[in-house]
């Protein structure tokens, strides 16, 4: 395949870990306002870098043109208006914002424009639905469910925690609303609701939580009876969220502090991502399982993966880093090797029903040592 220009939007952690991977094939660009990040891949690798502020969307436009793929790689709240705006611009783009609002409402316009957008294109979102996009095709699967976390490997008190990726995105993980289906029916809970410890090898026992994780699932995938999705910390984290959340630190209505309107979730956040921020050198590791159950051939089936992987101590990138930059750069070589030419948005499920895909984008994961362990049982 022949050389390709990419432009790489945010160059947070995850950013940074996905110009690097495709700065080994392509001509790369990395674009954000963090003059420290750019100046870090400029000096390190092949990686041309560009000075902006992303949040200008009409900046947006001008700089992808030229361009033959964008990744976006910006904060949530960022997300849905970066697509909107480079689908209008007519490029394809692989995205993994953990956006609030529903991307599927892009598809008639990038089916429009004659784009490929492949989203929600992380380690989770992201490979749960690849995985249940190619099992659905043969499988009638009665019930899907995953659980997954990145987490430091030394824990800090108070909070056991450090966030691998933009913690203002793991605030909004922790006050949407979660989704999930049992028994057919569609079902709300509030995020971080009914704990549950489970026990992981080379890990030890973590606890698991409602999320707001399935997102496209639910009405891609919804005739699964059951399906959910938790996320993982240590024991004792939620329960210090759930007390801050009580007192009102995460309330969006403005208190007046010396005169000064000031909303306690900002607030929060600013502390939040001052304690929670994930030094270069420190070891973490992210951790999986993803569990199927149903019928294939007439007979019961249960098909379960297993995740985990460590900080990359050679190009000093977190485990949550490469795992969800790699899921997206594995994405891009889809769509710029002509495997992958739908035109409109497509969360991962819709690309993983294509086996050829599928197979795709697990072996360039495990040629990155990001190794799925698959086991499946069957009854007669």
């Amino acid at each position: 395949m022949s050389k390709k220009r990419i432009i790489v939007l945010g160059a947070g952690m995850v950013g940074k870990a996905i110009a690097i991977d495709l700065s080994r094939s392509h001509d790369v660009t990395s674009a954000d306002i963090d003059k420290d990040s750019l100046e870090y891949l400029s000096e390190n690798y092949p990686v041309k870098t560009i000075g902006v502020n992303l949040m200008e969307e009409d900046k947006i436009t001008r700089l992808v043109s030229g361009y033959d793929l964008v990744i976006s790689a910006v904060p949530g709240f960022m997300g849905f208006d970066t697509l909107r705006t480079v689908i209008e611009a007519g490029k394809n783009i692989v995205d993994i914002s953990f956006m609030p609002e529903d991307f599927m409402e892009l598809n008639g316009l990038a089916a429009e424009r004659g784009v490929t957008a492949i989203t929600d294109c992380g380690i989770a979102p992201g490979m749960p639905n690849l995985i249940v996009g190619y099992h659905n095709e043969f499988m009638e699967i009665e019930h899907f469910e995953y659980t997954v976390g990145g987490l430091p490997r030394i824990k800090v008190y108070p909070f056991y925690y450090k966030a691998p990726f933009s913690p203002i995105d793991v605030v909004e993980e922790y006050t949407r609303p979660a989704r999930y289906v049992e028994k057919g029916k569609a079902m709300v809970k509030p995020a971080m609701s009914e704990p549950e410890l489970m026990f992981f090898d080379r890990v030890g026992t973590l606890e698991a939580f409602y999320t707001d994780g399935l997102r496209s699932l639910l009405k891609n995938m919804e005739h699964i009876p059951n399906m959910k999705e938790k996320t993982l910390r240590y024991p004792g984290h939620i329960q210090l969220i759930q007390a801050l959340m009580t007192a009102g630190f995460f309330d969006k209505e403005p208190l007046t502090v010396n005169n000064t309107p000031i909303r306690p979730i900002d607030f929060t956040s600013k502390v939040l991502i001052r304690d929670w921020k994930l030094d270069p050198d420190e070891p973490e590791f992210t951790v999986m399982r993803i569990e199927l159950t149903g019928r294939e051939g007439g007979a019961k089936k249960k098909v379960t993966y297993e995740l985990y992987d460590v900080y990359d101590q050679k190009e000093k990138l977190s485990s949550m880093a490469r795992t969800t930059g790699f899921t997206a750069t594995a994405n891009a070589e889809l769509i710029m090797g002509g495997h992958f030419t739908g035109k409109g948005v497509f969360p991962l499920e819709l690309v993983g029903m294509d086996e050829e895909c599928y197979d795709f984008v697990m072996n360039y994961l495990a040629e990155r040592n990001v190794t799925f362990t698959k086991t499946s049982t069957q009854d007669e």
